[in-house]
C-alpha cells in the first residue's frame, strides 16, 4: 500500500494534474474580440492583425519606437506634493498611489525621456494610462513643464503622446491648475523657435485635451483614438440630439480640422522623424 501511495500515486498525480498556465498570455481584441496571442501582439506594436484596433501600447515601448535605434534616457522628475488634499473616497487616495506606484517602478502618469528621433534632439513625455486612467495632477504637471524646460535648455523639439481621462478629481483645483500651467510650459517651447509635436493616444479626454494636447505645431493621432472633451454620451443627453457615427474618433477630428494627419502606429517613427526634419530645417533657413 505504501508503494502505491508513495510512489505511484504521485506519478499519476503529475501526468493528469492541470498546469498553471499565466493569464497574460492571450488578449482580447476590444474592436473585433479576435484572441491575440502576447508575442504576436508585441510584434505587431498592440496592433489587431485581425481588425487593426490599435491597443494601449506601453509606455517603454511607446518610447523605444519613437526613439532612434530604441535608445533613450529615462529623465528623472522633482517629487511632487503626496496626497495635497488628504482625498478619501471609498480608499484613501494615498493608498491608490502607493497601489498604483508599486506597479509603475514608482512612477506617476508620465514618463520623460530624451534621445534623437531621426537624428533630431528631442525630449518626449509618454503619458501610462494603466496608471489611475492617465489621469493629470501634480506630477503629470511637473513632468510637462520638466520635459519643456529641458528642450528650451537643449535647443530640442518636443514630443508628447497623451493618453489620458483628463483631470486627476483627487487632487481638486490643484489638478485643474496643471491645464494653464502646462499651457505656459508649452508656450515657451514654442517662443523659442523649437517644434511642438502631439500624437494623440487613445484616450485624450478631459483637462487634457483642453490644455498642452490640442496645443501642438502638428498634431497627430493614432487610428481609432478618442480624443474630446466631455463623453460622447454626456454630450448627446445634453444637446438631445443623436451624434454623427465615428464622433470623437480620430478620423472624425481629421475630416472637420482637429488634427493633421492620423497614422498607422508602424509608421508613427518615420513619420515624426520627417516632420521634425521639415520644421528643424526650414527653423535653420530662417535663421541663416
Amino acid at each position: 500500500m505504501n508503494w502505491l501511495t508513495n510512489f505511484v500515486l504521485p506519478k499519476i498525480r503529475a501526468v493528469v494534474a492541470k498546469r498553471e498556465v499565466p493569464d497574460n498570455l492571450w488578449h482580447k481584441c476590444p474592436g473585433c474580440g479576435q484572441m491575440l496571442f502576447h508575442r504576436e501582439l508585441e510584434a505587431a506594436l498592440h496592433v489587431c492583425s485581425s481588425c487593426g484596433h490599435h491597443l494601449r501600447l506601453p509606455p517603454a515601448q511607446r518610447l523605444a519606437l519613437l526613439f532612434d535605434g530604441g535608445a533613450y534616457s529615462e529623465v528623472a522628475l522633482p517629487k511632487a506634493a503626496h496626497d495635497p488634499l488628504k482625498f478619501r473616497d471609498k480608499k484613501r487616495y494615498a493608498d491608490r498611489l502607493k497601489e498604483a506606484q508599486a506597479k509603475n517602478r514608482g512612477r506617476d502618469a508620465a514618463i520623460v525621456a530624451e534621445g534623437r528621433i531621426g537624428g533630431t534632439a528631442a525630449v518626449a513625455v509618454v503619458f501610462d494610462f494603466e496608471f489611475l486612467g492617465g489621469s493629470m495632477g501634480l506630477a503629470v504637471g511637473e513632468a510637462i513643464v520638466t520635459a519643456a524646460r529641458r528642450a528650451v535648455a537643449q535647443d530640442a523639439a518636443l514630443v508628447i503622446v497623451p493618453s489620458s481621462g483628463g483631470a486627476r478629481m483627487q487632487e481638486g483645483i490643484l489638478s485643474l491648475m496643471q491645464m494653464p500651467r502646462t499651457t505656459l510650459a508649452v508656450e515657451m517651447v514654442k517662443e523659442r523657435g523649437l517644434p511642438y509635436i502631439v500624437i494623440l493616444a487613445d484616450p485624450t479626454t478631459g483637462g487634457v485635451s483642453a490644455s498642452f494636447a490640442m496645443l501642438g505645431d502638428v498634431t497627430l493621432a493614432e487610428p481609432g483614438a478618442v480624443v474630446g472633451f466631455a463623453g460622447a454620451r454626456v454630450i448627446g443627453e445634453t444637446i438631445r440630439e443623436k451624434l454623427p457615427e465615428g464622433f470623437q474618433r480620430a478620423e472624425y477630428l481629421l475630416e472637420h480640422g482637429m488634427v493633421d494627419l492620423v497614422v498607422p502606429r508602424k509608421e508613427l517613427a518615420a513619420t515624426v522623424a520627417r516632420i521634425l526634419g521639415l520644421l528643424t530645417q526650414r527653423e535653420a533657413a530662417a535663421e541663416t
